[in-house]
């Protein structure tokens, strides 16, 4: 088993990133000083505590949600109370800034592709920090915390634990929380000096194959496109050698690879979509990690959270933002069941 906790405490917390996503979908992505047309646009949730968590909610069931973020009360900072309020996820420890605004992202998707591109301002979650974190009001029995490389503050060094955000998780689990993180992608090359120093107090670690790449140094993609199924068992193995990790799960478009302590390594590749099955590929990362993380809760074995992590992002295609297109358990878990696998065989 993956998982498995106690009657006394349930449920899951997420903490940083609590963003506005102001959707815009595009007829073509343009040549610089070139025009491309605005045909939709939307405000929605954004960032990795709140679309996981608005994520889980819709699957309705029942499943006890805490959020813990950093926002301001203007506009976007009213609508993120409102909606965690309709889906029932406990705001009590949510905190206010006066010094900066809400964080919100431009996220311009292309129409016809689904490919998106994000331009963000940090706004109040380069503020975030373990002094807006109170560990003895939570309730829950699990702790996820991202994205790293998007909160300033908790990547910030730490004399002690090498980064902010080691300190928080090393907190976490002296309170008796499991903990898991996710990164977000970007292009840089902070990667091995800011994730590695959380591994150490990461209970499950869930990423995708450009994150754990540009952590481990790997190359997972090869000039073609396709993965480089070597690199790719090598960085799974590196993750987990490099802290102190109960699972590692690598996700990509392919599917998923991923090893839990003491076992060996297993390939679930992703659903088969048809033809104008995906309207958007944004969230996409979040619903699985999302689906990863309450497999893991409900004590599921590897392969059945693997597959439902892959079905919640299936499902998170069928939206033009984060959570339109998420779904309760029982559709979930009929794409699971009935959303042919790509035909994929794991060199």
């Amino acid at each position: 088993m993956i998982g498995g906790f106690t009657v006394e405490r349930r449920g899951i917390t997420a903490a940083g990133n609590f963003i506005i996503d102001h959707v815009k979908v595009v007829d073509l992505w343009p040549d610089e000083g070139m025009l491309s047309i605005i045909s939709e646009e939307k405000r929605a949730n954004g960032g990795c505590a709140y679309n996981v968590l608005k994520d889980l909610a819709i699957l309705k069931t029942g499943l006890p949600l805490y959020g813990i973020g950093l926002i301001s009360n203007d506009e976007d900072g009213k609508f993120i109370m409102e909606d965690m309020s309709k889906h029932g996820i406990d705001s009590s420890m949510m905190r206010f800034s006066k010094d900066a605004r809400t964080s919100y992202t431009d996220v311009m998707t292309v129409k016809d592709t689904g490919n998106r591109t994000f331009f963000h301002h940090k706004g109040t979650s380069r503020c975030f920090s373990i002094d807006h974190i109170d560990f003895s009001a939570i309730k829950t029995n699990m702790f996820h915390i991202g994205y790293i490389l998007l909160l300033d503050t908790l990547d910030g060094p730490d004399p002690e634990y090498g980064t902010q955000m080691a300190r928080v998780l090393k907190t976490a689990k002296d309170k008796g929380l499991r903990t898991s993180v996710d990164v977000v992608s970007e292009s840089s090359y902070r990667f091995n000096k800011i994730v590695l120093p959380v591994l150490k107090y990461t209970d499950y670690l869930i990423l995708n194959e450009i994150e754990a790449g540009r952590t481990t140094g790997y190359e997972i993609r090869e000039k073609t496109g396709g993965l480089d199924y070597m690199n790719l068992k090598k960085t799974l193995k590196t993750l987990m050698d490099s802290g102190e990790s109960e699972l590692v799960c690598i996700h990509f478009p392919e599917g998923a690879y991923a090893v839990k302590k003491g076992a060996g390594p297993h390939f679930v590749p992703s659903h088969s979509c048809p033809e104008g099955f995906i309207k958007s590929t944004v969230g996409a990362g979040d619903a699985f990690c999302g689906g990863m993380l309450y497999g893991i809760h409900e004590g599921w074995e590897l392969d059945r959270s693997m597959r439902f992590a892959n079905a919640m992002a299936a499902a998170c295609l069928t939206g033009m933002t984060t959570s339109d297109g998420m779904k309760s358990m029982e559709e979930t878990s009929k794409i699971m069941g009935e959303l042919p696998l790509r035909d994929i065989v794991f060199e």
